[in-house]
């Protein structure tokens, strides 16, 4: 993990060269500090935040994952299936045309 700040620092420091330089070199020279500038950061968080265990480990938790996690629930009972109930109540036709609390009338 040092390591990997030491490299980090360097090339953020680098950087910070290059970027005084933009305002010093003419020519070519200032393309290659406008490149440094730009694409320094990006290479060093790469430096920091790579890993060299990570290509070692990938198929690991593929085969440790927890049994519990891999089956499915458990089915409820017939009981406790919501759609099953018996529900007690009116039936009202969608085709009238009575508001609350009118009466139809007879036609």
């Amino acid at each position: 993990m040092r390591k990997r700040m030491i490299k980090y620092a360097l090339a953020m420091g680098i950087r910070m060269v290059c970027l005084i330089l933009i305002f010093v070199v003419d020519g070519w020279f200032k393309i290659l500090m406008v490149a440094g500038a730009v694409f320094l950061p990006w290479i060093a968080v790469v430096i920091a935040n790579g890993n060299d265990k990570a290509e070692a480990h990938s198929d690991l938790l593929l085969d440790s994952a927890p049994l519990a996690e891999i089956e499915s629930p458990p089915q409820p009972s017939a009981a406790e299936r919501p759609g099953d109930e018996v529900l007690q109540g009116e039936l009202i036709n969608d085709d009238d045309e009575t508001g609350p609390g009118e009466e139809r009338k007879a036609s």
